[in-house]
């Protein structure tokens, strides 16, 4: 590496994009670009800092939960996502809306052990479980004052030389991975000290088995399509279409890939990490024989059914919730007050968006819906202005294809003023 990078991080804003224009030759205008979307409060947040990057943000529509009505922002540069999930919404509405519980709200963490005597270590941790705990909190007396502090202990054996031992806290408001690790080093340290083990490592883990939220939904026939019938066929195939997330795992990866656009999307709108989601979700969807959906859908008399338990490691106070300006807004915007009505809004929005994106699969077919908004973005990418794009896509639908090429003939014709 050229030695000019080697200490970069410990030069000036100024110098540091002085840099990167010279490395790429940026013009003015992609040098402005940069200037224009940099602030004060961003450059604090992460090392090596440019620019902020900037997604769309909509509002979804419709959503009925737990008997209250809810607008939900949505952050994400991928068109159907905010539509689909207002139309799910507007579906499972009509039948007294989404139903959601959050079953437990803890953060796990884990320190590893390499040890000798795992049977002398197990009875070690099992008869020292209170100090363990007093321990724990001790090291971070506020979080007894923000939820519960530290909540369980227990051994768990990874092979024949190492042993875990997990923790789990009521971190309250926050997400409380901070939080936790502080613990977890404290607590390690004593274990380590007081036993004939080495400690390998202590942190949170992203598996929240403890951070669950069941929702569940239904959908009358007559609400799925135009007759009952057609309706009837349509809760049919959705069902099949969920079985088949169960047997094949090709399927229950996109199944619940299309799960997290809506609940990505309200993650990051309201400051969490949504990668944290991600993981959680998908080793979640795994700890089964086989990885499968995280969603079912089934037929009950009149009604298509829907349940998910999901985990939401979110918070509602603290790190990224805390600095992002939107974030608060967004939380108003919403009408939520506190973390566990912050977990089931993002949890009903992934059963919507799943249930949305079932139906057009298994009717019109995805591509439909999908296309027609693809098209703004079509005529974006191609060079058409925002007052040019409505126009482009009217002249784009009336296409048998639509690919790159013709939607750059439009814009020229459009702009010539000449219609084939």
């Amino acid at each position: 590496m050229d030695p000019q990078w080697k200490q970069f991080y410990k030069l000036s804003y100024l110098k540091r994009a002085k840099m990167i224009e010279n490395h790429a030759h940026l013009n003015s205008d992609e040098d402005g670009l940069i200037s224009k979307n940099k602030n004060e409060v961003s450059q604090n947040l992460i090392e090596n800092y440019l620019t902020n990057f900037s997604l769309p943000e909509g509002i979804a529509v419709n959503f009925l939960i737990n008997g209250k009505d809810y607008l939900v922002p949505m952050v994400t540069e991928e068109p159907s996502v905010v539509a689909a999930a207002s139309n799910g919404a507007k579906m499972l509405s009509q039948n007294n809306g989404i139903s959601a519980e959050v079953i437990n709200k803890l953060v796990d963490g884990e320190m590893i052990f390499k040890v000798s005597d795992k049977l002398g270590f197990e009875n070690f941790i099992k008869d020292h479980k209170s100090e363990i705990i007093k321990i724990a909190n001790q090291s971070h007396p506020s979080a007894l004052k923000h939820g519960d502090g530290a909540q369980k202990i227990c051994t768990r054996s990874i092979s024949s030389n190492y042993l875990a031992v997990d923790m789990s806290l009521d971190a309250g408001e926050s997400m409380g991975a901070n939080t936790l690790n502080t613990m977890l080093e404290a607590c390690s340290k004593f274990i380590a000290k007081k036993t004939d083990s080495q400690l390998l490592m202590a942190i949170l883990t992203n598996y929240s088995a403890h951070a669950l939220v069941k929702v569940v939904g239904k959908v009358s026939f007559d609400h799925l399509a135009k007759s009952k019938k057609a309706g009837k066929m349509v809760a049919q195939r959705i069902a099949e279409a969920s079985e088949i997330a169960q047997l094949d795992i090709k399927r229950a990866t996109t199944h619940n890939k299309g799960i997290m656009n809506g609940i990505d999307a309200v993650a990051m709108a309201f400051g969490n990490d949504f990668r944290a989601l991600e993981a959680a979700l998908h080793s979640f969807a795994a700890n089964s024989e086989k990885y499968h959906g995280i969603s079912t859908w089934e037929v009950q008399r009149e009604f298509l059914v829907g349940k998910m338990t999901i985990p939401i490691p979110v918070g509602f106070v603290g790190g990224a919730t805390s600095v992002l300006p939107l974030v608060e807004v967004n939380k108003k915007i919403a009408g939520i007050k506190n973390v566990k009505e912050e977990m089931k809004v993002i949890a009903s929005v992934g059963l919507a968006q799943n249930l949305a994106a079932l139906k057009a699969l298994v009717s019109e077919g995805i591509q439909k819906g999908h296309m027609n908004l693809q098209l703004k973005s079509m005529a974006l990418a191609n060079g058409a202005k925002p007052k040019e794009v409505d126009q482009v896509v009217a002249e784009l639908r009336k296409q048998s294809s639509v690919d790159a090429r013709s939607a750059k003939k439009i814009i020229r014709m459009i702009r010539s003023g000449k219609r084939e």
